[in-house]
């Protein structure tokens, strides 16, 4: 019970495409499947935004503890095409430690110079960085920008075998789990 409103859980079990209502917000929510954190990793799309759970962070993504890179990388293409507005809520407040890689992945990257200093100045202020929003995310995460000339370079520099999107996701990856 929260600000006087009572909340049933129930277990239903959802996948790709389903939609519901989140009762009593009267909120309606799509399922996405997007496998590669994990094989049955799912998000929820709504008018308030993405919860994408550990798939895509401020500036970066989550580690992949089942999935495959190619897996994970067609899950991350999936959230790049939501609208730019859409509002990502992820869960961990990583923004910096991500921006960092990713300024070694992509250092000619001006917006990226700019989400930067802003984030910082937030964090500074005792300010959370999250929510994002798609748009920012495609400007500035390295994960969402495999076909960046630079990234791409960046990628081969670690030992991306050729510049497809799942091969330089892959090699920036292996890189951030290293970082």
């Amino acid at each position: 019970r929260a600000a006087g409103i009572e909340v049933n859980f129930y277990c239903h079990p959802v996948g790709d495409g389903d939609r519901f209502t989140l009762a009593p917000f009267d909120l309606d929510m799509e399922v996405l499947a997007i496998p590669g954190h994990t094989l049955d990793h799912i998000a929820f799309v709504s008018e308030i935004g993405l919860f994408c759970g550990d798939t895509l962070f401020a500036c970066g993504c989550g580690r992949l503890f089942e999935g495959t890179p190619e897996q994970m990388q067609a899950s991350l293409a999936r959230l790049r095409e939501l609208p730019a507005s859409t509002r990502v809520y992820c869960t961990h407040e990583y923004t910096l430690a991500n921006m960092a890689f990713a300024a070694e992945v992509e250092p000619g990257n001006e917006a990226l110079t700019r989400a930067r200093a802003q984030a910082e100045a937030q964090r500074e202020a005792g300010e959370p960085t999250l929510p994002s929003r798609i748009g920012i995310e495609r400007r500035i995460n390295p994960f969402l920008r495999w076909d960046s000339p630079e990234v791409i370079a960046s990628a081969r520099r670690q030992g991306a075998s050729n510049d497809s999107p799942a091969a330089v996701f892959t090699a920036l990856r292996r890189w951030k789990d290293s970082f």
